[in-house]
């Protein structure tokens, strides 16, 4: 997309993907705008500093819960293009403080929209919804049985299973506050276009990963401790499930498919975006381990009870129809040959005669677990998106980034 001298607006610019959308508008010739809480304090926010935008974008103040200070921001702007990030985006914290999480996303979706409707404004804006409005993915019979023992019903009801990969017409069986104040986003935009016009396009990205990702977001938490393992810092890792699978991008080909939705989406449309294809959260941890210089020879659990020899050999079977990047235990766990619960206390990677300790932590478990993601992104193909990164450019990217003891240790 052309970009130059557009006027742009992101709620929630000082975030992960905002900060560096921020960067890339900015390289790109457009003028940038941010809403941003106030701050007390004055400081730039982290990110922006992080990616060197602070003098080059205009920080405007407001808040989404607070709908006169969007019109404000509205005013000032007068963009051509919203991209609306701003959100509550941590599920576990969802969980915990479900009411904060519906007023930042459901009423500050809701507030956006109502002041581009009042003050009759028309940029394109393009939601950024989530994959975890999907929620629980039906992946086989068995394990729509033990959904359907564990939570009593599943709804809707599955049509064929396995529902994998994903489309964007999949049910939507929201796992979390988050997933649902993301679901309501979602139809809000769309509802907004229908009933008003408002050039709204959802985005429905899949997990998106990179240098600077929150240091709780379960990629963050591999490679933060990897480092920290590397440098003597660390004894051992400590993880939650490490059966559940992602369809993990870059951050970098996520921002090129907002760019593209903002240009070529079809208001009123939905588009999901990812990397077609899927991989396990101890996938990550291992070849997080590989990368920093630790090969894997095999892993078994503490007591040694289930064991894998070559754990990160590459696996070329066809799963779920379709052929895709996947190391040979997360083939193992996808075709239910295998599984790792809490009560195995966790697995020892064998590198060499080094023992690397990967214990399970039964506190960052979720009270209800999305088990798998996979997206199928022929939609936004069909507009000209292709992702560009693998799963270990996203893992180098982490692991050069926590070489900084600043970034190591979550300090800001």
């Amino acid at each position: 997309m052309k970009l130059k001298d557009k006027s742009v607006l992101i709620t929630g610019i000082s975030g992960f993907v905002g900060s560096k959308m921020a960067r890339r508008l900015v390289d790109e010739g457009a003028e940038v705008y941010g809403l941003q809480r106030r701050r007390a304090d004055g400081v730039l926010p982290h990110n922006l500093k992080r990616q060197g935008v602070g003098s080059q974008v205009k920080l405007l103040e407001g808040d989404l819960e607070e709908i006169s200070s969007i019109g404000a921001a509205l005013t000032e702007s007068e963009p051509d293009i919203i991209f609306h990030l701003g959100a509550q985006s941590f599920v576990p914290r969802s969980f915990e403080r479900p009411l904060e999480t519906e007023a930042a996303n459901c009423q500050g979706t809701a507030n956006l929209l109502e002041a581009i409707r009042i003050k009759e404004v028309d940029p394109v804006v393009v939601f950024a919804g989530s994959s975890e409005e999907y929620g629980l993915v039906i992946s086989s019979e068995d394990q729509n049985r033990r959904a359907q023992e564990k939570y009593g019903t599943v709804f809707p009801e599955p049509e064929e299973i396995p529902e994998l990969p994903i489309k964007e017409t999949n049910p939507l069986r929201p796992m979390s506050p988050y997933a649902a104040s993301k679901v309501y986003g979602d139809y809000l935009m769309r509802n907004y276009f229908h009933s008003y016009g408002v050039k709204a396009v959802v985005s429905r990205a899949f997990n998106h990963e990179g240098a600077g990702r929150g240091i709780m977001f379960v990629t963050s938490v591999a490679t933060s401790q990897v480092m920290k393992l590397k440098l003597g810092e660390a004894e051992k890792i400590r993880i939650g499930n490490v059966n559940a699978f992602r369809d993990w991008s870059h951050v970098d080909d996520i921002i090129d498919g907002y760019f593209l939705l903002a240009e070529k989406g079809r208001c009123g449309d939905v588009y999901n975006q990812g990397s077609m294809r899927t991989n396990s959260v101890i996938s990550y941890i291992l070849l997080s381990l590989e990368a920093a210089g630790y090969p894997v020879d095999s892993i078994e659990t503490f007591r040694g009870e289930k064991a894998v020899e070559g754990p990160t050999e590459p696996d070329g079977s066809e799963i779920f129809g379709s052929k895709f990047p996947k190391t040979k235990i997360d083939g193992m766990l996808l075709r239910g040959e295998l599984e790792f619960g809490a009560e195995d206390g966790g697995v020892l990677a064998r590198s060499g005669s080094d023992r690397i300790a990967i214990e399970f932590d039964p506190e960052r478990f979720r009270p209800a677990e999305v088990p798998i993601l996979f997206s199928d992104t022929g939609k936004i193909a069909g507009l000209g998106f292709e992702a560009k990164k693998s799963l270990s450019d996203i893992i180098e990217d982490q692991l050069n980034h926590y070489l900084s003891e600043t970034e190591r240790q979550g300090w800001s």
